[in-house]
């Protein structure tokens, strides 16, 4: 978009948990947080909203009835040609009919910067680290984090001496709290449930290095251009891996299918984690191809 039609505008309409990731990028005019609602109410507040422009594009990841109910020259729109197939980024490309694959990229606002420049202010390398998930499934041990962290950061690790930046969203704090409690006062960043996504992504931006489980951070800091490597078990990296050359990503020998086929499995009742086959030595080999 910024180099196609640099002097073009957007409105983003998305949820209220992403929407601040979105004012940054130059181009955007305006940002619409819809809260779901009851019986689609959403979606008739958003047309009411946008029935009155006459837009030149109209792009549409969630094939809703909207899209098709407004007035616009061009239409893209999120349909059953989609090869499901593909990772979420290609797809996404194909919603456009790109040849190239434009990678995702992430910009800040300049209070978004000023909060980052107070949550990581310090010298030296930073390696981010996110150890929770919104599903207790696909989050590895906190033990092995604290494990690749004392690696990583100690003589014969790629990041000597180090700060760590721990990271993690409202409600996840038990799950990344022994992580950053492991590591040494006057190198540990408490990023545990502090500022919203476009907070929480300026602070990942100054990182040097990040390893998470498969969440929204993750991607996050791929798209800042953060060297990343992500962790994975009951997911799948064909559709959700880090996207990028500067990334990788480390699974447990078991596939997504393989880790859930047990009796009495349930995602809403499940309370242990599914990825304990996933050895710390594979995370360091994996990082150490990243880092080479």
């Amino acid at each position: 978009m910024a180099q196609t039609w640099p002097d073009g505008k957007v409105t983003v309409a998305c949820g209220p948990l992403p929407a601040s990731l979105f004012e940054g990028f130059p181009n955007v005019e305006a940002v619409w947080a819809m809260k779901k609602e009851k019986r689609a109410g959403h979606w008739v507040k958003l047309w009411k909203r946008s029935i009155r422009t006459r837009w030149d594009m109209v792009v549409d990841l969630r094939n809703s009835a909207v899209s098709r109910m407004l007035w616009a020259k061009k239409r893209y729109i999120f349909g059953p040609r989609i090869d499901k197939a593909l990772h979420k980024v290609q797809q996404a490309a194909q919603v456009m009919k790109l040849e190239d694959v434009p990678a995702p990229k992430l910009y800040f606002t300049e209070e978004q910067a000023q909060f980052a420049e107070g949550l990581m202010a310090g010298e030296g390398p930073v390696l981010g680290v996110g150890p929770s998930a919104n599903w207790i499934g696909k989050t590895w041990p906190a033990e092995n984090f604290i494990d690749v962290i004392q690696w990583m950061t100690s003589e014969e690790g790629p990041m000597p001496g180090a700060r760590v930046a721990v990271f993690a969203a409202p409600g996840e704090e038990d799950q990344a709290r022994p992580v950053l409690e492991s590591i040494p006062a006057d190198k540990r960043i408490d990023g545990i449930a502090k500022g919203n996504p476009g907070e929480v992504a300026a602070c990942l931006n100054r990182c040097d290095f990040y390893l998470g489980n498969d969440s929204g951070l993750m991607h996050i800091a791929a798209a800042c251009g953060v060297p990343t490597v992500g962790v994975f078990g009951p997911s799948y990296p064909h559709l959700y891996r880090p996207w990028g050359d500067h990334t990788a990503y480390a699974r447990t020998p078991e596939t997504f299918d393989e880790l859930i086929d047990f009796e009495g499995y349930n995602p809403k009742t499940l309370e242990r984690t599914l990825m304990e086959s996933l050895s710390v030595q594979k995370v360091i080999e994996t990082i150490q191809t990243l880092k080479a």
